[in-house]
């Protein structure tokens, strides 16, 4: 009769950060975030496209941690207690386009529109979504960023988080965070405690674009890029 053997647990530092703290920041997976603010942005390469950048922070860190200044100006300001990272909506920014193969026509502010509705109703909020009027889609975005954050305490959700790699002029490998697509597969937000879950799982194959070359450092920083995918609703 054979016997099975227990499988003895290895000691590894791969888990571990420089000096065994946490992050400051969030890294492509799979997170529970709430929302301290949401912007509208205009890339700076293309007047016409913008971003929808969601500006996150994780639930409190127990243990030894040290998050960001909520005013980076201000040495006295009190210090965020979860990981923080702007993510941005799509990988692709919002346009008024027409798709070269089936000719479509992509409106920017109906797919902002749609955006702003899933998350509305990712967070409970969409009958409070529905009151808003604005003359302009700048206008709407001020006014949700208004709604979302308005609250003592935002709600928090579940999310996949998916990155593109970049290298900055030090040699630090980044990450460019976004939200994957919706598909059959599954979506990229959803609330809590939900029965039947359909949230991504978050896969490095699938969810992380790796820079094609790029230098022998491990070393992460926090300097999120700019840039933005269709939100298919």
């Amino acid at each position: 009769m054979s016997k099975t053997k227990t499988k003895k647990a290895m000691i590894s530092t791969k888990d571990m950060k420089s000096g065994g703290r946490v992050k400051p920041v969030i890294d492509p997976g799979n997170h529970t975030l709430k929302v301290n603010e949401i912007t509208f942005d205009q890339t700076p390469y293309d007047k016409d496209a913008w971003n929808i950048t969601l500006h996150v922070e994780t639930e409190p860190v127990k243990g030894e941690f040290q998050g960001f200044l909520t005013d980076m100006k201000d040495e006295n300001s009190p210090r965020y207690e979860g990981q923080v990272g702007r993510i941005r909506f799509n990988q692709y920014p919002y346009k008024d386009t027409v798709l070269p193969n089936s000719g479509r026509e992509i409106s920017r502010d109906t797919e902002v529109l749609k955006a702003m509705m899933y998350f509305s109703e990712v967070v409970n909020m969409r009958d409070e979504l529905d009151m808003i009027e604005a003359e302009t889609i700048e206008g709407f975005m001020d006014s949700c960023n208004e709604l979302f954050t308005q609250r003592s305490s935002s709600p928090y959700f579940n999310a996949c988080v998916a990155g593109r790699e970049w290298e900055n002029k030090d040699g630090y490998i980044n990450f460019d965070l976004f939200l994957p697509r919706m598909s059959k597969d599954g979506i990229p937000l959803e609330k809590l405690d939900v029965e039947s879950s359909r949230l991504l799982t978050f896969n490095r194959e699938e969810h992380i674009k790796v820079l094609k070359e790029k230098s022998n450092t491990k070393v992460d920083s926090f300097e999120p890029g700019s840039s933005g995918d269709d939100f298919e609703l």
